[in-house]
């Protein structure tokens, strides 16, 4: 056994705690995983809890099996039967034992988003409501939400009287019968069908209570009121949950957490014991103060103060920059600059930003500057075209009911059936009340349809069922070898060209993943949870980007889920004694003034900041010092280099110049003056 873990007193107050309801104020940096897992691992050992009478919820998968090693560490062995996952994870193991008492098989598939749009796109479609006013995404966007709030689609459909409340409240109550024929459930389902479950069946309450005698929950401020309900429920009869997370830190609200449940807890259970993990392990002094200042203005919260015995430090440094360009190259030279001297690893360095599209000026900086960076939220690896494939395959030999699957995989390779000959299958599977695939089965006494595409969709019947009689209770590796070497998809693949040789080389890695998979399985917490297959797909569909992170070397670049590219109203609270500011020096001049950069303008608190549009410190009026363009002359920018004129439009803050650059990998490019940085380039004039 690994000798235990220092700990200080707050902490280890937290790990010895003896039972009954504890709830633990994590602050940043302060040790959480390593009371959560301390704790675990002291149930275990001191308390003599067994491991699969536990049932500890983490934030993502890849948080699960990395405190699952560190608790195997502790105790010197792999904790088998130990339930550790996400709430989504550990809801669908249980459910594989449940599923039948709710109407469904123990092989359902989970939806995706995409699974989910697409079948709502299907109930739009019945209804024949346009999917351009009522885009699918947005319905199930205002679906999901009502589930995550635990509405009815009747409670839905009674808030706000609007067209798409209305449309989304319809498809809502069509929604669940349409999963429950496909034998699936979506994200959301697999919070809310234990709850179903709980409340139908009290004897299975009763059952799961018993089987759980702990019950812990990492990130706690960010649980929605389903998954509040859920833990409750589990450790309603003794009392043992242990919750862990930090008020200060609640950030996910927009997708239904609700900061509430930890304000509210210790009236929920009575004799919480309360801990405060107050000491910062991560940061300097200097950081937690410019974080404590902030942080005290939220009058919602349980209270806490960081500190740290690091002493020291850089200040906080608030830059002004000219655009998002000259921002993204000043954090280049920057990096760059630390890099060289030692002050970081580019792996310890990261940028948020307010949205996806703001990557892009980063990481053509980085790029010239040859600065290795990886990009969070890209397109994750489960959401390839080629990977979403095989999994509709898989899906398909799992659940034959699965008509998303189908829909994804009735015509590739291609086999000549298109979406009129789709409808028409639709059309007799509803009428017949049968999936499709079954449908397809009995394509043969569909006479609206062409012989051709009878005899197609009746091949492709007969190819999942020997698919299905072939991988039987194989493991996911082989079963989708067996796919690729019966389909002929990597030669489908093959002749897409070069793209196609790169989606080969993420089968051959779905493969080799499917085949690591099943070497770390727990049989003991996977007993009664389906096939090797079934197993995979459950997991494969509750993947995330933060879980496929393989921790690739270079700068993370990640979003931080935030409206308008205006000071926040945060800067405003930065005690002045923690932070530096500073600006670029660009090469464009303002049109009034001395040449300085505009002042920051001081920003009001409260609401009337919020009302205010930012100043960008540019006359609407046109100044005479602007600089003039005309079609044909010659200019130099600083990054694009050389190139002419060939239009000029607008006035004032608003003139664009179109310039056909010499390197004809950049090409022409439309520039607003302003920001562009351009100069006359005398020296090219006679070139």
């Amino acid at each position: 056994m690994t000798p235990p873990l220092p700990l200080n007193p707050a902490q280890r107050e937290a790990v010895e705690h003896p039972g009954g309801p504890l709830l633990v104020l994590a602050g940043a940096g302060s040790g959480k995983t390593r009371v959560l897992t301390a704790r675990i691992a002291h149930l275990i050992t001191a308390l003599h809890v067994a491991p699969q009478r536990i049932f500890a919820v983490t934030f993502t998968n890849k948080a699960a099996g990395e405190m699952r090693t560190r608790i195997g560490q502790l105790l010197g062995a792999d904790p088998r039967g130990l339930w550790i996952g996400t709430f989504h994870s550990l809801s669908a193991r249980l459910l594989r034992r449940e599923a039948p008492l709710l109407g469904f098989g123990s092989n359902f598939t989970i939806y995706d988003s995409d699974d989910s749009e697409a079948l709502v796109k299907r109930l739009l479609e019945a209804r024949q409501l346009s999917t351009k006013v009522y885009p699918p995404r947005s319905v199930h966007g205002v679906i999901s939400s009502a589930k995550n709030r635990m509405l009815t689609p009747e409670e839905l459909g009674a808030q706000l009287d609007t067209p798409l409340i209305k449309v989304a409240a319809d498809v809502y109550a069509a929604l669940g019968p349409a999963l429950k024929q496909a034998n699936a459930m979506d994200f959301d389902d697999l919070l809310l069908h234990p709850l179903t479950l709980f409340r139908e069946h009290p004897e299975r309450l009763a059952y799961w209570q018993d089987r759980f005698q702990h019950v812990l929950v990492d990130e706690f401020q960010d649980t929605n009121a389903a998954q509040y309900l859920l833990v409750k429920h589990l450790a309603r009869q003794h009392g043992n949950l242990c919750v862990v997370g930090d008020d200060d830190q609640a950030i996910y609200g927009w997708r239904g957490a609700d900061v509430r449940h930890m304000l509210t807890f210790q009236n929920d259970f009575p004799g919480t014991k309360l801990v405060r993990l107050e000491q910062n392990y991560r940061s300097t002094q200097i950081i937690l103060d410019a974080a404590n200042g902030i942080i005290a203005e939220n009058t919602a919260r349980l209270g806490k103060t960081l500190f740290t015995e690091k002493k020291g430090g850089a200040p906080v440094t608030l830059l002004s920059s000219a655009d998002e360009r000259d921002e993204a190259e000043w954090l280049a030279n920057e990096f760059a600059r630390r890099a060289a001297d030692g002050e970081a690893e580019y792996e310890g360095m990261a940028v948020l930003y307010r949205t996806n599209a703001q990557s892009r000026p980063l990481e053509e900086a980085f790029r010239f500057r040859g600065i290795p960076y990886r990009l969070i939220g890209a397109i994750s690896f489960y959401e390839r075209r080629e990977v979403k494939d095989l999994l509709a395959y898989l899906r398909l030999i799992a659940n034959p009911a699965d008509d998303e699957a189908f829909l994804r995989v009735v015509n590739v390779p291609r086999r000549g059936i298109g979406d009129a000959s789709l409808a028409v299958l639709g059309r007799a599977a509803a009428a017949w009340q049968k999936p499709l695939l079954e449908a397809a089965r009995r394509a043969g006494s569909v006479s609206d349809l062409r012989p051709n595409v009878r005899e197609g969709l009746s091949g492709v019947a007969a190819l999942l069922d020997r698919l299905r009689e072939a991988v039987g209770q194989a493991d996911p590796a082989t079963a989708l070898e067996t796919i690729l070497a019966t389909t002929s998809y990597e030669q489908y693949l093959a002749d897409e060209g070069a793209d196609g040789m790169e989606r080969i080389e993420n089968v051959r890695e779905l493969v080799a993943g499917a085949a690591a998979w099943a070497e770390v399985q727990d049989a003991e917490a996977a007993e009664g949870t389906g096939t090797p297959v079934e197993r995979y797909l459950t997991q494969a569909a509750l993947i995330t980007p933060v879980d496929e992170d393989q921790n690739e070397p270079g700068v993370t670049l990640l979003t931080a889920h935030m409206e308008l590219a205006e000071p926040s109203r945060f800067l405003d609270a930065l005690p002045p004694e923690v932070v530096e500011e500073r600006s670029t020096t660009p090469s464009w001049k303002p049109l009034r003034g001395s040449g300085a950069m505009p002042p920051r303008p001081s920003r009001p608190r409260g609401a009337a900041a919020r009302r205010l549009p930012p100043d960008v410190g540019f006359p609407e009026d046109v100044s005479q010092d602007a600089p003039r363009y005309v079609k044909g002359e010659r200019v130099r920018h600083r990054k694009f280099g050389g190139g002419i004129v060939r239009a000029v439009s607008g006035e004032g803050r608003d003139l664009r110049v179109s310039v056909d650059f010499d390197d004809p990998d950049i090409g022409t490019k439309q520039l607003l003056v302003a920001y562009a940085g351009l100069e006359r380039d005398w020296e090219g004039e006679g070139a």
